[in-house]
């Protein structure tokens, strides 16, 4: 490239991954102390950009320098206060005309910079790289280094209660765009120096920062080290939101059940972290990733624990009756009526088949045209703009329904049987585990419909060997049910007291399981019995 001459390479290739095939062309390109042809390589490089300024100045008033940025993506009173200020006028104690060209470098990082994150850099195409995440690039004529400041401040939304995630009982800070928020929100909440968090970027184009977090002491390191391998082993050119990894990093790709977590909670996950999970955030993404999962987890709540256990049992309960009210009623509709109808009373028999007189479709055709009507009605109530989707919603099941039943489309019974699994799909906390709940409906409707009470039964029986089949990063998905584990059934159906649950799920195979006291336990006649030893031997399982 001609706009690359005269510029020293090094002499070993740098082994990252350049955003672009531009800089991949040139990522061995120096500074060779030239300003002008530093300029001119990242205006080649970077093209036409309306917000790029390139601000000339003379560093201490003799040494011509020159500042690069995005205006966009900095705060400029900042810039100029500073940072500009300060490089153009010599600090006090320094004497301006003993300062020599060798020295500039020592004294604009030890005696003129305001900034605590600024670094030296020769290569060019990093200097690229800094101004597309929001730094300042400073280059002084006749010095081989740039300097590199930490100017980035993009506009964000504030921290607002979680959109998805409702509560009564239970904070309201929900995680916004900005990774650097989103760790400041959890280190707020688990203020431990076992707490470690670890940095990578993925996507060669975006270079979105990813950040692991893990408690050590607790998380087993072999789950640590299993998340790192399966996110160092995506090459993808963009990572937009976090939804880009879970696809890559999950056990099995074709199952409709999700094997990872997601949540916009804070407090959700430093829970998950202190049971020895591990969580992954992406920047830009106001979701965070929590592994590994178990389907226990999408039924349960953040008020599960806030609030006393008995009564929050109980909604437990109802709220799990739900989850398989709303996968199993169409499909026990559509087979006792058309292959069972002895096993309901003998009045209600009567009333259905009064309803359905002049229906003309059988049960199952009927069942599966109202319940694609209600798909469809929640997927453009969902796109819709707020104010048209309400309104969209009302006319939809109040006048469409309505008009259904009159004409003889449908029948009444069928209508209540879809709102009622329709409630129900609504009552499961996890949209992911709800959705894949909807789409296992179907197949279990058509197999209701051709084989009747069996076909029902071999859909289940399907359903439950695929449960039992998945893992999420070597734990079985049915756990704490299948394999059993005693600590796990006091939070399974039921949530236990806090008391009872002084250690955590032993399989999740964490360093240190004792949750709950000192490092024993008190029996009833106050001698103290030894903690449960830590599972140090336990291995991961590998997917």
């Amino acid at each position: 490239m001609p706009f690359s001459k005269g510029f020293k390479k090094s002499g070993s290739k740098k082994t990252i991954k350049a955003p672009s095939q531009k800089l991949a062309a040139h990522e061995d390109v120096k500074i060779n102390g030239s300003l002008e042809q530093s300029i001119n390589f990242v205006q080649d490089l970077l093209g036409t950009n309306v917000d790029m300024v390139i601000r000339r100045f003379q560093v201490f008033g003799k040494f011509p320098a020159a500042m690069l940025y995005f205006c966009n993506m900095v705060n400029q009173t900042s810039i100029h206060s500073d940072l500009l200020k300060p490089l153009m006028y010599t600090p006090p104690q320094i004497d301006r005309d003993s300062i020599e060209l060798d020295q500039l470098k020592n004294i604009i990082i030890n005696d003129a910079l305001y900034y605590t994150g600024s670094m030296l850099e020769s290569n060019l195409t990093a200097l690229v790289e800094s101004i597309l995440r929001g730094c300042t690039v400073v280059v002084v004529e006749g010095i081989g280094d740039a300097f590199i400041i930490e100017t980035r401040s993009i506009e964000k939304r504030s921290i607002d209660q979680p959109a998805t995630e409702q509560v009564i009982r239970g904070p309201r800070e929900g995680f916004i765009e900005p990774i650097g928020t989103n760790i400041a929100l959890i280190r707020y909440r688990l203020q431990s120096a076992d707490l470690h968090i670890e940095s990578t970027e993925i996507g060669r184009r975006t270079k979105s920062k990813v950040a692991v977090c893990y408690v050590e002491g607790i998380t087993n390191p072999k789950l640590v080290e299993e998340v790192n391998k399966r996110l160092s082993k995506i090459d993808i050119d963009g990572v937009t939101d976090s939804g880009y990894l879970e696809q890559f990093i999950e056990d099995n790709h074709l199952s409709p059940f999700p094997q990872v977590q997601y949540t916009e909670r804070p407090d959700k996950i430093v829970a998950n972290l202190l049971e020895g999970r591990v969580a992954i955030l992406v920047d830009g993404s106001p979701l965070a990733l929590v592994v590994p999962t178990v389907f226990s987890q999408f039924y349960q709540t953040v008020e599960d624990y806030t609030e006393r256990f008995l009564l929050m049992s109980a909604i437990r309960l109802a709220r799990l009756l739900a989850l398989m009210f709303s996968l199993v009623f169409p499909a026990i509709y559509v087979s006792i009526i058309s292959f069972n109808p002895e096993l309901i009373p003998t009045e209600f028999a009567v009333a259905v088949a009064g309803g359905r007189a002049g229906v003309p479709f059988p049960a199952v055709v009927e069942v599966l045209i109202i319940e694609t009507s209600m798909e469809v009605l929640r997927e453009a109530t969902i796109r819709l703009p707020q104010q048209v989707g309400g309104a969209l919603s009302i006319v939809g099941v109040l006048v469409v329904g309505q008009a259904a039943v009159a004409a003889g489309f449908a029948s009444p019974i069928t209508v209540v049987a879809i709102a009622l699994t329709t409630i129900g799909s609504f009552a499961t906390p996890a949209y992911n585990a709800a959705l894949a709940l909807r789409l296992l409906r179907f197949p279990l409707i058509i197999m209701a419909g051709i084989f009747g009470l069996y076909g029902v039964m071999i859909g289940l029986i399907l359903i439950a060997n695929h449960l039992l089949s998945l893992k999420s990063f070597g734990v079985p998905y049915l756990s704490p049910l299948i394999p059993g584990d005693f600590q796990g059934y006091k939070d399974l159906i039921i949530r236990g007291p806090l008391s009872w649950m002084t250690q955590r799920p032993s399989f999740l195979r964490q360093i240190d399981r004792v949750k709950l006291g000192d490092a024993g336990t008190k029996d009833n006649k106050g001698h103290e019995e030894p903690a449960p030893r830590p599972a140090t031997n336990n291995k991961m399982e590998e997917s």
